[in-house]
């Protein structure tokens, strides 16, 4: 059936486009037409005004904002079919010859094993790249809007190496590697749609087990009381599981808690390398190096005893760009 599509197009994230940008018109159109679209993110205008920085209006679209997100989306496009290709490779070695057992691609469970699995692993890799620096500079561009919308789902990184590691369990175990791919994919198209206001608090049961827009909002909250929170794709209940799930009690201001004043999607994407860069530079001895990478975002020597016993609480939390960021 899609043999007219070349093979690297033959995957759900490409073929989910036509839905992805019929939603993101839809929702934009009702923005224009509530009068909901900004000129100026809410950071700029508490500067102007010298107040403490609040939340646009829910739904809300900045032309600028929505633009760099979609052309961060048409960049990672490329850039994940380029990582997948190198781990094609691996993978492929490790499934031919290390499994003990090759689960046939055709059989149901094989699918099963492959969602759940790397959902489990799209969970811990999540919650690593919000609690290591290094990972984090990877992943921060996705929490750079301060709006919530479908094209802040579209706002994707263009490293997908920590995920590549992190997925090496599931051909391990004999899952195909076109599978393990085919799995993460989907688990992409499930997340675009939980990007909205527009959807409030779903029937219970979907709310404890799913991971919903309301879950998901908390998760790109910039308040104290929701950083460190949410981490799963598909399943909420890994956070339920392992202590990470908080509740949408108030509707959260988004973005960075020390927004980045660009639109340029390069800078989005690298500002935080580069700050890893300088702060390493800067610091003397090996350890205070380390920690400037590998620790916590927002990690410092004089914090680091704080962080060990207040994680979520730290000065510079895992949504702030890190020490030293203009």
């Amino acid at each position: 059936m899609l043999d007219f599509l070349p093979e690297a197009m033959r995957e759900p994230t490409v073929l989910a486009v036509p839905f992805f940008v019929t939603m993101v018109a839809l929702e934009w159109w009702a923005a224009w037409k509530l009068d909901h679209t900004d000129r100026e993110r809410p950071s700029q205008r508490a500067q102007s005004a010298g107040t403490q920085r609040l939340s646009a209006e829910p739904g809300t679209y900045n032309p600028r904002d929505s633009r760099a997100s979609l052309l961060m989306g048409v960049v990672s496009i490329g850039t994940s079919a380029a990582w997948k290709a190198l781990a094609l490779l691996g993978y492929a070695a490790i499934f031919a010859y290390l499994a003990p057992w090759q689960l046939p691609a055709d059989a149901w469970y094989t699918w099963v094993i492959a969602f759940v699995g790397l959902d489990f692993l799209f969970y811990w890799e999540h919650r690593l790249a919000h609690r290591v620096r290094l990972i984090w500079a990877t992943h921060q561009a996705h929490h750079s809007s301060e709006y919530f919308n479908f094209t802040t789902a579209l706002r994707q990184k263009w490293n997908n190496s920590a995920g590549i590691l992190m997925w090496l369990p599931l051909p391990l175990l004999g899952v195909p590697p076109a599978i393990v791919f085919a799995a993460y994919s989907l688990n992409l198209v499930y997340q675009f749609w939980i990007h909205t206001e527009h959807i409030g608090k779903l029937w219970r049961p979907i709310e404890y087990i799913f991971n919903t827009p309301s879950h998901h909002r908390v998760h790109h909250g910039s308040d104290s009381e929701y950083l460190d929170r949410n981490y799963g794709g598909t399943l909420i209940i890994w956070d339920r599981l392992f202590g990470s799930f908080a509740p949408e009690v108030h509707r959260p201001t988004y973005g960075l808690t020390t927004p980045v004043d660009t639109y340029n999607i390069w800078r989005l994407q690298t500002h935080e390398y580069v700050a890893i860069a300088r702060d390493v530079r800067a610091a003397r001895g090996f350890r205070t190096r380390l920690g400037l990478v590998l620790g916590p975002p927002g990690w410092a020597p004089a914090a680091a005893s704080a962080d060990a016993v207040a994680p979520h609480e730290v000065p510079g939390g895992p949504n702030q760009v890190a020490v030293g960021k203009n």
